[in-house]
């Protein structure tokens, strides 16, 4: 009884990395098309704005929930620069509390640039809080740089028009659970970025796509 217990167990366990596997290269898939989008789209993300950034983040079909609730969640993958190109990317989450989100319950794919070099630990850390960790500003069309403080730009749209939602109370956090499907083990968003591992097959075309956005 009990190896049928430990066979089955085994099983179930196979069926469900797999099918987070699934899950995760359809999101890497739809991350890279994301950031196709944003980048050619016009008042878009501009080559010079990828060129100055640290970081970029995608997030495909964000999502809010329940109108009275209000709270919002995406996942998706984060890349930082390195000497060599882009990193292999991290997985991240985006949660909001926010009533803001301006249009309704529709899904908003977000890219996300951070400017700061200096910010990074942070971001990569367990929870980044945009506001307090870092001004943020929505980065789309003629409110580029309505904020020339802001250490963080977002881009957003959702069925071809540009969308934003209220960015204080929004936290980063690192997704565990989405870097162990990716690479196979536990590993942290810091040690993948600072080179602790080498870019996924699956990946390939995300990161791909990052280094097609700039100038350099």
């Amino acid at each position: 009884m009990a190896k049928m217990t430990n066979f089955l167990f085994l099983i179930t366990a196979a069926a469900l990395s797999a099918r987070a596997a699934d899950e995760t290269t359809a999101r890497l898939d739809k991350a890279a098309a994301v950031f196709t989008k944003l980048t050619t789209a016009p008042h878009g993300i501009r080559p010079e704005q990828i060129d100055s950034a640290d970081c970029i983040a995608v997030v495909p079909g964000f999502k809010k929930g329940a109108a009275v609730v209000g709270v919002g969640f995406g996942r998706g993958f984060i890349s930082c620069r390195t000497d060599a190109g882009w990193s292999a990317p991290g997985a991240i989450a985006i949660e909001t509390g926010s009533l803001g989100v301006q249009l309704g319950a529709e899904a908003i794919d977000i890219v996300i640039l951070s400017m700061d070099k200096s910010r990074r630990p942070k971001l990569l850390s367990d929870r980044f809080a945009v506001g307090s960790d870092a001004a943020a500003a929505w980065g789309n069309g003629k409110t580029a740089h309505a904020d020339p403080n802001a250490q963080i730009l977002f881009f957003g749209s959702t069925k071809g028009a540009f969308a934003g939602f209220g960015l204080d109370g929004a936290t980063i956090k690192w997704d565990e659970s989405g870097d162990k499907a990716l690479y196979g083990k536990p590993i942290t968003n810091t040690t993948i970025v600072n080179g602790g591992t080498t870019t996924p097959d699956i990946a390939a075309a995300f990161v791909g796509k990052l280094s097609q956005g700039s100038n350099r």
